[in-house]
């Protein structure tokens, strides 16, 4: 790994959804800040009264819109509860809790304290000093000259920071909001491509288990005829799958090798529950929280539910060793969870959820279809779409799904084949995968039928004992 070590960029320690990149002068209370958790807070600072409307649009925007509240919260000083602290010492604590500072600076100072400063100018001089990203946006001065410490004031917050100018309330939110959303680019907290593809926030070198990534290599040759010979580099193997970003390790790398996948990437996990009943209820018989990487989330889960259903042994008249049946074909099971795994929305703080009634399989991921697939589209030949293409690629070199497509018409044959019911596909919450159990449908028979197989009649499945 010391090859792969060289070419790593060295970036903090910091979990799922922390900042990856931070300013210098950010203090490590901030780098808890988390999108999809703990929202980050932006201070907006002007004089009050020049800028009343403006400062009310700017939080009502930022609190509607989809993008903008899913990351920021606002603080108006005029929205703060009653405090006995001076308001002076109120404005400034405030501007240390945030994250961002944003100026509006027009044409009035606003009111001197005993020095000849203004709330404003304080602000924006605290921001400075315990470093925060400042924007600063300056209105045109159409409405007459400008109060000299104000003017003084701009020509002092141009350097080193975003500077706009602005002459309407729309030119002003809409000047926030791509300054807002350069600001989460840079911290790559937003991204156009493909999750996995991006960098692991905190992820190196280390965090990756050589003996995976040896084990993979022997899989994908045996299954695949995989280019590259064992004993292949880590750092080659990599790049050859494409799971570096500018030299850091991406997240598909970290789900596939990682020691300890879930320190970095925390829902992850897999989570298995037996039920004895159709519904979830408490007490809960069998429950399983599975840690790991892909391919080893993959098998827990699966092996989870084969040790959970009826199977029935047979003869050893067609060979040395007894065939043995389950009652849901394992390639339907382990289809449903290697999707669930492979296409499930990982920027979702959400869970895959494999849960075992008496009746029925329900396998459950925090994702939708992606266009231009649809429900109705799963039950016929479609073209592959992968959410997280990387991820997918290596699942299927080590023969754990193809890419033609055909997984869930593999499903629905199979299901049919053994006297299932077709799989059942829907969106509810989340993706989901219905399999119905054939110990469901005897148990739905008719009374009479129960009896006469407690009477002695031989029971086609048999429940492994667990």
């Amino acid at each position: 790994m010391a090859a792969l070590r060289r070419h790593a960029r060295v970036v903090l320690p910091v979990r799922r959804w922390r900042l990856a990149l931070f300013d210098d002068g950010l203090r490590k209370g901030r780098r808890d800040r988390a999108y999809g958790m703990i929202p980050l807070r932006i201070f907006i600072s002007s004089v009050q009264g020049e800028f009343a409307s403006e400062r009310a649009a700017l939080r009502d925007y930022v609190r509607d819109d989809v993008l903008m509240r899913r990351f920021f919260d606002v603080f108006l000083f005029e929205d703060a509860p009653a405090s006995d602290r001076p308001p002076d010492q109120l404005y400034l604590d405030e501007v240390e809790r945030c994250d961002v500072y944003v100026g509006l600076f027009g044409h009035d100072y606003g009111t001197e304290d005993g020095e000849g400063v203004s709330p404003t100018e304080r602000e924006f001089e605290h921001a400075t000093g315990v470093g925060l990203y400042r924007l600063v946006f300056v209105k045109d001065a159409g409405g007459g000259p400008r109060h000299p410490k104000m003017q003084a004031l701009i020509g002092r917050a141009q350097a080193g920071l975003v500077r706009k100018r602005f002459g309407t309330t729309a030119e002003l939110v809409a000047g926030l909001y791509a300054a807002l959303v350069e600001y989460l680019e840079s911290r790559e907290l937003i991204r156009w491509g493909p999750f996995d593809a991006a960098p692991c926030a905190g992820a190196a070198p280390d965090d990756l288990d050589t003996e995976k990534m040896a084990q993979f290599i022997r899989s994908a040759r045996h299954a695949r005829q995989f280019p590259l010979p064992e004993g292949t580099p880590p750092l080659q193997l990599l790049e050859h799958l494409n799971l570096l970003n500018d030299g850091r390790l991406t997240n598909a790398a970290v789900l596939l090798f990682g020691k300890t996948p879930q320190r970095f990437l925390i829902s992850s996990e897999v989570r298995c529950a037996h039920f004895h009943g159709t519904e979830v209820a408490k007490p809960i018989p069998s429950y399983q929280v599975y840690k790991g990487a892909a391919f080893e989330l993959v098998d827990q889960a699966v092996d989870f539910v084969l040790s959970k259903i009826n199977r029935s042994i047979g003869t050893r008249a067609e060979g040395t060793r007894a065939r043995r049946t389950y009652e849901v074909p394992p390639e339907v099971v382990t289809e449903a969870i290697v999707n669930a795994v492979a296409h499930r929305d990982y920027t979702d703080n959400g869970s895959v959820q494999v849960m075992l009634f008496s009746d029925r399989l329900e396998v459950r991921n925090p994702g939708r279809l992606p266009p231009p697939l649809t429900l109705e589209g799963l039950r016929e030949a479609h073209r592959s779409v992968p959410g997280n293409p990387l991820l997918a690629e290596s699942l299927y070199l080590g023969e754990y799904i193809e890419r033609m497509g055909t997984g869930t018409l593999d499903m629905i044959r199979r299901c049919v084949g053994a006297g299932l019911p077709e799989p059942e596909f829907a969106v509810t919450g989340g993706f989901v995968t219905t399999i119905r159990r054939a110990a469901g449908r005897e148990r739905s028979s008719s009374a009479r039928s129960r009896r006469r197989v407690r009477g002695g009649r031989r029971r086609p499945w048999r429940r492994d004992v667990t």
